[in-house]
């Protein structure tokens, strides 16, 4: 258990906090040795022997530890590899765009059809999407007419949509958030083939009251 401390210790501390071998001042350390081996409390001119005979460097890993932790490693071998997994952590925080389509409780079929062609291609294209309907004037007082265009809404997209926020009015207006469904086929350029129609909907939307 002492070991794994160690190590969350020493993933916290950035390149430029380390103290490497002769920056260490402190007179005795509890040493870690090059094959990860729990060496003890020794002192720390012995360990900076330890990593002089071994060619490497002896680096504080753990420094608010008492006494703190140190380890003998290639230290410019251990500041690559971490540069080059910081590098990749970052490459996978991917930011998704979030789009979004903006209908009426009044709005025509036909309109409604080209922004659920749109929402389509954006899903496809890994992007959320917020759909929203928005009410003028007395439409408020009936929110079971959006949210029955909602539901349609999310079941034409069920085959690469699922629903990440179920619908809520929020003010004036009416939103569902989608996102897409993992392992969605991605439709192929040029092919206009919808859903199986056998393939169970993957979105479930707050039956109306």
């Amino acid at each position: 258990m002492w070991l794994v401390h160690i190590i969350i210790e020493e993933s916290s501390i950035s390149a430029n906090e380390f103290r490497v071998n002769e920056s260490i001042r402190v007179p005795e350390v509890r040493l870690i040795g090059a094959a990860g081996e729990n060496v003890g409390v020794v002192p720390t001119r012995e360990a900076l022997r330890m990593a002089q005979q071994a060619e490497l460097d002896l680096v504080e890993v753990a420094p608010n530890s008492v006494p703190p932790v140190c380890r003998i490693m290639d230290f410019g071998k251990f500041l690559y590899e971490k540069e080059k997994k910081d590098r990749e952590a970052r490459r996978a925080q991917t930011k998704v765009e979030v789009k979004e389509i903006r209908l009426r409780p009044k709005t025509t079929g036909h309109h409604r059809d080209f922004k659920v062609d749109d929402a389509r291609r954006w899903l496809e294209h890994n992007m959320k999407v917020r759909v929203t309907v928005r009410f003028r004037g007395r439409e408020i007082t009936y929110p079971e007419i959006a949210l029955e265009d909602l539901r349609e809404i999310a079941q034409s997209l069920a085959d690469v949509a699922t629903v990440e926020q179920a619908p809520a009015i929020e003010g004036r207006a009416m939103s569902m958030m989608l996102v897409p469904a993992k392992g969605a086929k991605k439709k192929k350029e040029g092919s206009d083939e919808g859903p199986e129609k056998n393939e169970s909907p993957r979105v479930q939307v707050p039956a109306k009251s």
